[in-house]
């Protein structure tokens, strides 16, 4: 992960230079030193580092005022200052101006090497949009592996976050609305943590009933149930020394919140059936699509198991709070459903798109884009070819038109009742049970209805 990175240390004293250089190339990274602030700017031009180590007091040009400059020169880099002790102030006023972090002199090893560590991880993500936007220029193909997409001051934000946390064991709760990209979240996590070369186990709590759940979960032993042939590990196991994500957090039932609990107190459990208590070293990344306070304030959701998720909390704004963003993100799925050709959106097509409210997220706004790649003649999409409700059709009026020729009540209510619901699948990527949800009904009433319609998500070859 850290190879070929380049690391500038700044520090007019050439012993704390040398000492940081020789601990920091034994991990693989390539440093370069200055001893003042105008070498520091000159440096940073030449050298191109992914983190720059930056004492505050310095000759001839003060860290404070060489952190701007070289803000300036490159606003991504991540730069973690040094300060003496009691210069908190002027820690606080580097941040401001875009310090990563500020370290205190003299300084805890094991601190430093783990800032360290989680200014990179930053960088790397950066690099990640850099990469992006060399692709939205035709330059290189799309990544198959799975990326964050924004710009936005929002977004900015939540990419620092996941810098910081990344190289860390620290549990991450990740809430926001379906399809704001809280699985892409925990891959970035997953990615750039130090376990990025273990397992990787993804687990749906809102997708399986209780007691298969349990045993999808925890594994079970020959005999625990009827059907059970042979013995089984579990998610927990199968993750052991890797990373858990756990999808959907707020659907648990409450006798697996207790289950849970006790995973996340001592790393231990025993199998559906069984007596042998399993250990295991699992870091744990959970998601959930509704604001958890308020689920433990209401009482469906354990208290101190919140507090036991709720180590590092990330919260992803919903698209409509950051628009900025989506031209970049048409352009990104135009690229990954047509990339052997140059689409181009149409300046009225493109305002629709950025004006509409999106209450299904990035995960609705790729859908269309998806949708509209296929019907799209001669690679120009237009403002005729998004659906209705983004070019904002008047549902009144054509309602109306609907009576006019001569359509039945009944036949128009069961159409907007159809409607409505394959939005709401589409919308939580046909999750019934956060449909179900959605619509205030049980699961039964909406897998009858789902027959009755018709609806079928449908498959890609």
């Amino acid at each position: 992960m850290h190879k070929n990175k380049v690391i500038l240390v700044v520090d007019d004293e050439a012993s704390m230079r040398r000492n940081i250089t020789d601990l920091l190339s034994r991990e693989g990274f390539i440093m370069f030193e200055a001893a003042d602030g105008l070498q520091a700017i000159e440096a940073a031009k030449s050298c191109n580092p992914s983190l720059i180590l930056l004492d505050i007091n310095l000759p001839k040009l003060d860290g404070m005022s060489a952190l701007q400059e070289i803000k300036k020169i490159n606003p991504d880099v991540a730069v973690i200052v040094f300060t003496a002790y009691g210069t908190s102030e002027r820690a606080i006023e580097a941040m401001k101006v875009g310090a990563f972090d500020y370290i205190e002199k003299p300084f805890d090893l094991d601190e430093f090497r783990l800032s360290v560590f989680r200014a990179i991880n930053y960088s790397n993500l950066f690099d990640e949009i850099k990469q992006l936007k060399s692709q939205l220029t035709g330059n290189e193909e799309v990544q198959n592996e799975p990326m964050i997409i924004g710009r936005s001051p929002k977004m900015q934000q939540i990419f620092k976050l996941i810098g910081k946390v990344a190289s860390t064991d620290a549990t991450v709760l990740v809430e926001g609305e379906s399809g704001t990209g809280k699985e892409l979240v925990a891959d970035a996590i997953q990615r750039h943590s130090v376990r990025n070369n273990k397992a990787f186990i993804k687990v749906n709590c809102g997708g399986l009933p209780e007691t298969l759940l349990e045993s999808e979960m925890f594994g079970h032993e020959k005999g625990a149930f009827t059907g059970a042939i042979s013995s089984r590990q579990g998610r927990f196991e199968l993750a052991d020394n890797g990373t858990i994500f756990l999808d959907e957090i707020n659907n648990m039932s409450p006798s697996l919140q207790v289950r849970l609990l006790r995973v996340l107190q001592d790393r231990s459990f025993e199998r559906v059936g069984g007596k042998q208590t399993i250990r295991v070293n699992v870091r744990v990344i959970a998601a959930s699509n509704k604001n958890m306070e308020t689920e433990v304030r209401e009482g469906r959701f354990r208290e101190d198991l919140y507090y036991r998720l709720n180590v590092v909390r990330i919260t992803l704004p919903p698209l409509r709070e950051h628009p900025e963003d989506i031209p970049l993100l048409v352009n990104h799925f135009l690229k990954k459903f047509n990339p052997h050709s140059q689409t181009i959106v149409s300046p009225d097509a493109m305002q629709r798109l950025t004006s509409y409210n999106w209450p299904g997220n990035v995960r609705e706004l790729e859908n269309v884009i998806h949708s509209v790649v296929v019907i799209a003649r001669e690679n120009i999409i237009t403002l005729e070819l998004l659906p209705g409700k983004i070019r904002g059709e008047d549902e009144v009026t054509s309602l109306n038109e609907k009576i006019k020729n001569g359509e039945s009540l009944k036949d128009i209510l069961n159409n907007i009742e159809r409607e409505i619901m394959l939005r709401t699948l589409e919308e939580t990527n046909w999750s019934r049970t956060q449909t179900a949800s959605r619509l205030k009904i049980n699961r039964r009433q909406l897998y009858a209805k789902m027959k009755e319609y018709k609806l079928e998500k449908k498959r890609h070859l």
